[in-house]
């Protein structure tokens, strides 16, 4: 049984690896399983690790992010109790959000936009966010989904935005928690020879990798891109931005611009590779039948990403990428055939895995 008491608990960026209880939802995020793909490694000779970040509390990596960027506001007195937190996000930064506001007494507003999965608006409402659901355009534009939480934010008493892109108490929490928690669960530095993961604000990427430069010798850190981000053209060009072009099945992640929380890592970046849509959709179902994971589409880009670097870097190697959250929130698309269909994939999906095509 558990002990009558317990010592004072206090909001934590990074718990042990401990079973002992935690404080709340906020203290359950982080420590997640690092688990070993067996059929990928086998085929490649390599070891292929994938940090199951799906299992944080609110199911994603950006549970991280979001109680980082909530601490950094309350932190600098920007954030005061029964405040209200804005953000714009594509999803699941939102979901984090809207857990930690619930679990701090915050208000939570999500701007996102209006392509995103049905699934993940309805679980913000759920969680008791008020969400505005706009429409998508670029960045530039002032009616981008992040320029109308600013302006949300700026016209609300007691409110915050919390500005996720470029805010670097994201990519801080990474280099704090997932980058030292993924060099101890390899064993130490000389024990991972590469770490590669898609970008959407920058902070997974940009702070395991800073902290993976600093403490794993001779660690190559890569990132991957899907199609219509412009990340990879601009590290294969050594700094040319081009014009975004072209779309992918996967959420939340591609980007037309750097922002702060990769600039200061994306010079230092060892590559880069693009992963079209369909050895995305083909990896997302073969995780489902190998290894009965149930996988999102950018987990799915990552693993993909993972078993190319784990090809370019040679047999024996160890390979580490993110699987950042489940399929659940995407379910109704990518187990759809007709969604399938309108994105010209079912071919991607081999004959086999085609029985997990349940849905119309």
């Amino acid at each position: 049984m558990f002990a009558r008491s317990f010592p004072a608990l206090r909001p934590s960026l990074r718990r042990g690896f401990t079973s002992k209880p935690v404080s709340g939802f906020v203290g359950a995020i982080g420590n997640t399983p690092l688990i070993k793909l067996e059929k990928l490694s086998e085929e490649t000779g390599c070891t292929i690790l994938g940090k199951a970040e799906f299992q944080n509390p609110g199911g994603s990596v950006k549970d991280r992010a979001a109680l980082g960027v909530i601490l950094d506001a309350e932190k600098r007195g920007v954030l005061k109790p029964g405040g209200t937190v804005v953000e714009g996000t594509a999803g699941n930064t939102g979901i984090g959000l809207a857990h930690v506001c619930r679990a701090r007494g915050y208000k939570c507003v999500i701007y996102m936009p209006n392509s995103q999965s049905q699934e993940k608006i309805d679980l913000l409402r759920m969680l008791g966010a008020e969400v505005y659901p706009v429409p998508a355009v670029a960045y530039e534009n002032p009616e981008n989904y992040n320029h109308q939480a600013k302006r949300h934010a700026e016209n609300t008493p007691n409110s915050v935005w919390t500005d996720q892109f470029d805010n670097t108490a994201n990519a801080d929490v990474h280099y704090r928690t997932t980058g030292p928690e993924i060099l101890e669960q390899v064993g130490g530095s000389g024990n991972i020879d590469g770490f590669i993961c898609a970008t959407g604000t920058g902070g997974t990427l940009s702070g395991v990798s800073r902290y993976l430069k600093e403490h794993a010798k001779g660690v190559q850190t890569w990132l991957a891109d899907p199609p219509g981000s412009v990340l990879d053209s601009y590290i294969r060009s050594g700094g040319k931005l081009k014009e975004r072009a072209g779309s992918s099945i996967t959420e939340g992640i591609g980007q037309g611009r750097v922002t702060n929380n990769l600039a200061p890592m994306i010079e230092k970046m060892d590559g880069s590779l693009t992963i079209p849509d369909e050895k995305s959709i083909e990896m997302l179902y073969r995780l489902l039948d190998e290894e009965g994971l149930y996988l999102g589409a950018s987990s799915s880009l990552n693993v993909v990403a993972a078993v190319e670097l784990a090809k370019i870097l040679g047999k024996g190697k160890t390979v580490v990428t993110i699987l950042c959250d489940g399929a659940y929130r995407y379910q109704t698309r990518l187990f759809s055939r007709k969604w399938i269909q309108t994105k010209s994939l079912e071919s991607a999906i081999p004959d086999h895995l085609q029985k997990y095509v349940v849905l119309p």
